[in-house]
């Protein structure tokens, strides 16, 4: 039997299937969708078997040195979606099953020197190098001395020493010590009680449990000792053994059972139109546009209870800043151990259990981030995107995949229906819905009959001719007093984290910007350095100007660190809770952050863009919007759609229980049509004000695009090649496709590589993927030995 791999070796030279002899042992073993060893070249290597067959062309074929997995890891679905995947993202098929996995399943295979003689048989430099050891690792040879690797060259060419090759997981299956007690006679247990009280003590705990019991918390329980135990195995009276656990990133939580709500006749409907699909096994894309506080969520719920009933599975999609701990705990209340949670705040463990839990089929609901479309259900019933609209759901690395994509190809596959959530949907959804591709489900009221909140829009100009130079406006100021008087809470939004946006020298105008990277330095206070967000790279703040020497530096800007020491200064007594990515990195920070606001330990939430999902409090009536512009001068097509859905998100934030609600937007450019219509939370007439814009300027859903992006260390070079691809688009593709640039992209540098980039604008481009492929395969050679680095997205969120 011949087994069929793709080697994971993500080059153009290695993205077809090698042949492979399968070892008589592992006939039944090797199906497709296991990982398996395969000596590829010097290396021994990770594949994916894809295919068997009983013929091959190959001569002097190698066989399958190890197999990793006794079921397939990837179904026949999963590998039918991962070669859609790296054909629809132009990327290479290994990466994308690879995409698939948890890192746990990522198997390293390491390289080992092995004596094969006594060790007195070895010339004395190869002695030394082992030491008292008869094996040595490959790696750290190859970090020492040159003369090292050429004399051990030559021992393993003498066959004095060989190459060894070991895989390694990343993360392996955790265990722990359990015990029983074994059939033991009366007279054995009278015997125990008389000689040994705490012998007895311990076997008689353990007889009250019904299942194999932790051996640790045993003996904590019953205050006894190894030693106890050990006398006890000694006897035969206990076995014990080592147990797989689940690592459970919610063990420390407990739920408090729930029941579904009762709807109002708007979510009725909403669900009516959601189960007809459902109860068919029909595929369908239901687009699910209700207000903030609407109730979409209990809809998910019920929805998901009727796909459980049938025995189907369901995968509920989360942006990852919306996956808070109030949504895990609302789907854990509701079904229990049937959720399995999958989201970067994990550890590999932990993803790598939630993971097998849906594997072996022991759960039947998946509450998740992005990764999450790929969970590994063989009966799916639903899929939902919540918060369709958001960028997160958009992977920047390959494969650049759009989990909405993935999620609708899941759903044909398993003839499931697909519900897109939003309470601001992205254009070319709601474009589509219009136009019929999506069915369009509304909900256009709160579940309490609560008004949507009063928003406030105040210029800046003003205060500022007014004399206010305050980062807060007398509006936002007073409101904060307000609630603080009233004992009520405030949320304020800032899309920018540190304590200032950049330093300036006042005296030269230089501003200190990153080495490696064309983007100015944020200051932050703790620790008072300078860092740049874009590669990482952190310096302690100066006290002189780098280039003219002046002691006169100065922060502009302002940071979320900044606005909190405002904050205190104007309001000393309140507690101010700040949520960013600088307090959240801490494992569970954000759940205790969060969990302190929820319990009225806070006063004021300041925050990121983290805090404009989900969160749903209800003694907070004021949120503040401190800079509405931020993101709307960047350019991007995409910026006044971003900022209309981050405002009337966070806008939702107010009022959604009994308490009147109440938001203050500040901006600089108030009278933008973005910021405007979030006055009136009228998401349909933005939608129009946008769609002429779009179809004026030729821009997605009117056309699609698709973003190339040539980098390179060495300037020359990028200019060079970029110049030459954009020719040859212009000279392939058809007429009416619109190939714009080369240019220098909007942040020429980062990580100290110049960086161009290329657009491409068409209706209907037959020959677009054949092309790019084209361009791939040519500089294979300079993106693999040299530094040359060429990207494509071919449906771009970005253009940064």
């Amino acid at each position: 039997m011949i087994a069929r791999i793709i080697v994971d070796v993500p080059t153009a030279q290695t993205d077809r299937l090698f042949d492979y002899k399968v070892p008589n042992e592992w006939d039944t073993l090797v199906q497709p969708g296991i990982r398996v060893v395969v000596p590829f070249g010097p290396r021994k290597i990770q594949g994916f078997v894809m295919e068997r067959t009983d013929t091959s062309d190959v001569k002097n074929m190698k066989a399958i040195i190890e197999v990793l997995d006794p079921v397939p890891v990837l179904s026949d679905e999963l590998l039918a979606l991962g070669k859609w995947l790296a054909k629809a993202t132009i990327c290479f098929q290994v990466t994308a099953f690879q995409a698939m996995l948890p890192a746990a399943l990522k198997t390293k295979v390491s390289k080992k020197i092995q004596v094969r003689v006594e060790k007195t048989e070895l010339p004395e430099q190869v002695r030394i190098l082992f030491g008292n050891g008869n094996q040595l690792d490959w790696d750290s040879l190859k970090k020492g001395e040159p003369s090292h690797l050429l004399t051990m060259k030559k021992a393993i060419e003498a066959g004095l020493v060989e190459i060894e090759y070991a895989t390694k997981a990343h993360t392996k299956m955790k265990t722990e010590r359990v015990v029983t007690v074994s059939d033991v006679s009366d007279s054995e247990l009278e015997s125990v009680q008389r000689k040994a009280k705490k012998q007895f003590e311990l076997i008689q705990y353990l007889k009250k449990k019904k299942q194999p019991f932790p051996s640790q918390q045993a003996m904590s329980e019953t205050k006894t000792s190894r030693a106890t135990l050990n006398a006890l195995l000694d006897k035969g009276l206990v076995r014990e053994w080592a147990q797989e656990v689940y690592r459970d990133p919610t063990s420390n939580e407990t739920f408090n059972k729930s029941e579904p709500l009762l709807l109002t006749p708007q979510q009725q409907e909403a669900l009516h139109m959601i189960s007809r699909p459902i109860e068919e096994d029909r595929y369908e894309t239901i687009l699910l546009h209700g207000v903030t506080g609407s109730g979409k969520t209990e809809i998910y719920l019920q929805a998901i209870a009727k796909v459980l009933e049938k025995g189907q599975e369901a995968i509920m999609l989360v942006p990852e800043i919306s996956l808070t701990p109030q949504m895990v705990n609302r789907f854990k209340a509701r079904f229990g151990n049937l959720v399995a949670i999958m989201h970067s705040g994990l550890s590999n463990g932990e993803k790598y259990d939630e993971w097998r839990k849906i594997h072996r089929k022991e759960v039947s609901v998946v509450v998740g981030a992005r990764s999450a479309v790929f969970a590994p259900f063989t009966n799916l019933g639903l899929l939902i995107v919540d918060e369709e609209h958001e960028s997160s759901y958009k992977q920047e690395e390959a494969p650049r995949y759009h989990t909405r994509d993935v999620a609708k190809y899941r759903g044909e596959i398993h003839r499931a229906p697909v519900i897109l959530g939003s309470a601001t949907p992205s254009i070319e959804s709601f474009a589509r819905a219009k136009k019929g591709n999506y069915t369009l489900v509304s909900l256009q009221e709160r579940v309490n009959a609560r008004p949507m909140p009063e928003v406030e829009i105040v210029d800046m100009r003003e205060e500022l001719r007014n004399g206010n130079r305050s980062m807060f406006s007398r509006a936002l100021l007073q409101g904060i007093r307000d609630r603080l008087d009233r004992k009520e809470q405030s949320v304020l939004f800032l899309n920018r984290r540190g304590y200032s946006t950049f330093v300036m020298c006042r005296d030269c105008g230089y501003v200190a910007s990153c080495d490696y990277c064309d983007i100015s330095y944020t200051y932050h206070r703790k620790g008072h350095s300078l860092k740049c967000h874009y590669c990482g790279d952190e310096k302690p703040m100066p006290t002189t100007c780098s280039e003219c020497g002046s002691e006169h530096i100065r922060f502009f800007g302002s940071g979320t660190q900044k606005v909190e020491e405002e904050l205190y200064k104007h309001f000393p007594e309140a507690t101010v809770i700040r949520m960013d990515v600088d307090t959240t990195r801490k494992k569970g920070s954000h759940k205790a952050l969060l969990d302190a606001f929820g319990q009225g330990k806070g006063d004021i939430l300041l925050g990121t863009q983290m805090i404009a999902k989900g969160l749903d409090f209800p003694n907070i009536t004021l949120v503040g919007v401190l800079a509405a512009d931020s993101m709307l001068h960047i350019p991007d097509f995409r910026s006044a759609e971003r900022t209309f859905q981050v405002l009337e998100q966070v806008a939702g934030r107010a009022g959604r229980a009994e308490l009147t609600g109440e938001v203050i937007v500040q901006s600089y450019t108030p009278e933008h049509y973005s910021i405007q219509l979030v006055k009136q939370h009228d998401y349909e007439q933005f939608f129009a004000s946008e769609m002429r814009i779009r179809k004026q300027g030729g821009y997605p859903p009117y056309y699609y695009m698709a973003l190339l992006t040539i980098s390179d260390q060495d300037l020359a070079t990028v200019i060079k090649t970029s110049g030459k691809i954009a020719e040859y688009l212009k000279r392939t593709l058809s007429k009416d496709t619109v190939v714009l640039g080369p240019v220098v992209s909007p942040i020429a540098r980062i990580k100290d590589r110049y960086r161009y980039q290329c657009v491409i604008k068409y209706k209907h481009e037959p020959k677009l993927y054949e092309t790019l492929e084209t361009v791939l395969n040519h500089y294979q050679r300079d993106t693999t030995t040299k530094r040359l680095s060429i990207s494509m997205d071919v449906h771009p969120y970005f253009f940064m």
